[in-house]
């Protein structure tokens, strides 16, 4: 059975981040939640499209026109795995520069120095940064300490 855990403090700053900003990268290891994060944002909005890039559909979307594949978006897209097509950065720049854009992206990926630097330089003034880290205490509750230590 999946559980999600409420990540207030990180939902807010997402959602912050979203609002001030074309782009919004969401850093970590795996299995940190980033992905169930992402569903939480987006469950909340009614015009979102999400690129799954670990599954073949997602990367085949990407893969052939991206440009056309995003300009043609509105609302909140999620590009999940985005470390698995790094090209996307170039792609996205323009898109976030357009005084036409319609759209706020949400990119999420394993914390790799290569995506990191990516973004850096790509997206330099046009995406903001928020580490996930591991569950705190605090989100998983006490009582589960030691069955979450194992």
């Amino acid at each position: 059975m999946l559980q999600t855990i409420p990540r207030q403090r990180l939902l807010n700053e997402v959602a912050g981040c979203l609002r001030t900003s074309p782009a919004t990268v969401l850093l970590g290891a795996r299995q940190v939640g980033k992905t169930s994060l992402a569903h939480m944002i987006a469950a909340g909005r009614k015009d979102v499209r999400v690129f799954d890039l670990e599954r073949r559909a997602g990367r085949e979307a990407l893969l052939q026109t991206p440009e056309l594949t995003l300009a043609d978006c509105s609302g909140l897209v999620v590009i999940d795995e985005i470390q698995r097509l790094p090209f996307l950065f170039e792609v996205l720049r323009p898109l976030c520069d357009s005084p036409a854009r319609r759209t706020i992206y949400l990119l999420l990926g394993s914390a790799s120095p290569e995506l990191v630097r990516g973004v850096s330089e790509t997206l330099a003034g046009r995406a903001l940064f928020v580490r996930v880290p591991g569950f705190a205490l605090d989100e998983v509750g006490a009582e589960n300490q030691d069955r979450l230590m194992l």
